[in-house]
Order: structure tokens, then sequence, then C-alpha cells
């Protein structure tokens, strides 16, 4: 991504603040959180990954909504960039944390069943512990 690409990724999470509070304000979300936006190369396309936490509407609901208001949240940040024309705006849940989530509950399993088992855990051994013992042994 180029340094102008980056400029306007990080202006247009700034300018979706206001429309973003206003949606969570009125359909009592809790908090949406812009996690990034990636702009096309040509800034014709503004991909937005959204969070969504707590609150009574559920997180499909509330993109459903932003979606539905897509078009007014564009007009509202277009007047604030200086660009020949507004990317269009694609929005999407992030799924980060929850894969961070099921990754870590796998790891857990993993040790647990190794622990059951009776296996001790396996210990990655890198150049810096070789050497050590290296050192250790000649004194």
């Amino acid at each position: 991504m180029s340094i102008r690409t980056q400029k306007v990724a990080g202006l247009i999470r700034d300018y979706l603040s206001e429309p973003l509070r206003r949606i969570a304000s009125e359909m009592s979300a809790g908090l949406i959180t812009v996690t990034s936006v990636r702009v096309s190369d040509d800034l014709k396309i503004a991909t937005v990954y959204l969070s969504v936490y707590g609150g009574k509407a559920s997180a499909a609901k509330v993109l459903e909504r932003i979606k539905d208001e897509k078009g007014r949240i564009r007009h509202s940040i277009a007047g604030k960039l200086t660009l020949r024309s507004s990317p269009d705006l694609r929005f999407f849940l992030d799924d980060t944390l929850d894969a961070m989530d099921n990754i870590q509950a796998l790891l857990d399993k993993v040790k647990r069943d190794d622990e059951a088992a009776g296996r001790t855990p396996h210990k990655e051994e890198t150049v810096a512990d070789e050497d050590e013992a290296d050192t250790l042994s000649t004194d």
C-alpha cells in the first residue's frame, strides 16, 4: 500500500466514527469499532472491517444496517475527503478475534490431551540454547 492509500484509509477510518456512533446509539449496539480500512491502489474501493461489542443488537443486524446506510455514510465522508470521487465503501465483520479464540482453544485441547496421555510438552531448541549448553559444558 502506498503512502497516499494509507493516508486515505486513515482518514476514512476517522471520518466513519461519527456515523457509526450514531448507528450504535440508535440500535443499542454497544460499541462499533473500525478494526481496519484497506483502500485499493486506485482509491475507488475502501474495504472496512468492523467489530461489534456488547449491546442488544447482534453484529449481523448492525452490519446490515450499516450496509443499508452505506450511501449516506459515503456521502458524509465524501465532503471531508479531498478526492475526485469518494471510494465505494464495503463493510465486513472482522472475525480475527474469533479465529484467535478458536486457535487458542485447539492449542489448549492438544495440551490437555498430551498431559492426559502422559506426554511431555515439546520443547523447541534454538541455536542460542545449544550455544549456551556448549558454553556451560566447557567451563
